[in-house]
């Protein structure tokens, strides 16, 4: 595939996911991804997170302990209700991988995302299948920055996670 082309698929998937809130079919053809950026010039953040969260907030009475209180928030936790996207860069210091936001409200404007756990899968450069598992978790807005930061991530040949 040459490089128009390539750069074409990769904006029509990154504009079909990135539409906010919309419902989805949960079916494993849904692939929750990591997505190089592509670009000519080099960039600080050459990555994607692509992948579905959040269930239905009728049938939840709260599912995210904030301020010692069970909350609902659409589009977060368990589930595959919405689309997800944001750009990160991932740092590594030693075994610990940690993958930080660079668009400030792409997954929420609250201070808060509840991450449902996920296997994101991606190819190397050879086209070897990877997946990054981001284990559960509830990051907190960074008050400088305004990013996001997962922590725990690592890297397997096979999904850790259904992501259902």
């Amino acid at each position: 595939m040459n490089k128009t082309k390539t750069i074409i698929l990769a904006l029509a998937i990154l504009t079909s996911l990135t539409t906010g809130c919309q419902k989805q079919e949960s079916t494993k053809q849904h692939t929750d991804r990591v997505i190089a950026n592509v670009t000519e010039s080099k960039t600080a953040f050459p990555y994607w997170l692509v992948f579905f969260a959040g269930h239905d907030g009728s049938k939840c009475n709260g599912c995210t302990m904030i301020g010692g209180k069970l909350i609902h928030k659409d589009c977060q936790g368990y589930g595959r209700q919405c689309s997800k996207a944001s750009r990160v860069i991932f740092d590594q210091n030693g075994s610990q991988i940690t993958a930080t936001t660079v668009d400030t409200f792409d997954l929420t404007s609250e201070d808060f995302f509840a991450m449902p756990d996920r296997s994101l899968y991606f190819e190397d450069d050879n086209k070897d299948p990877f997946y990054l598992n981001i284990p559960e978790q509830l990051v907190y807005r960074d008050s400088t920055t305004l990013q996001f930061t997962f922590t725990g991530l690592y890297i397997t040949s096979s999904p850790a996670y259904s992501n259902d």
